[in-house]
């Protein structure tokens, strides 16, 4: 069966976010007040072939770890996709 994904990665606790930083600067220029704790992170999308949700995500995680961000500065989390087919 196959499962839709979505893999978040995003920096670790302590990792400077310049690109976040920037846009929470741009914030009040473009007439957005009272934004804090802006943060940047990716975001992937596919579907996994397996015979579970549970197996399908742990693919999914293995993914994000071994692949898709870099484990020293970032976190991969994966979850089911909203709509998936039963």
């Amino acid at each position: 069966m196959n499962y839709f994904v979505i893999v978040d990665v995003t920096l670790r606790e302590g990792i400077a976010d310049p690109e976040g930083a920037t846009i929470e600067r741009a914030l009040p220029a473009l007439g957005f007040t009272g934004v804090t704790n802006v943060h940047a992170a990716k975001s992937f999308r596919f579907e996994v072939e397996a015979t579970s949700e549970s197996a399908a995500l742990e693919k999914a995680n293995s993914l994000g770890e071994r692949l898709l961000s870099n484990p020293v500065i970032e976190n991969a989390v994966a979850r089911l996709a909203p709509g998936n087919r039963a």
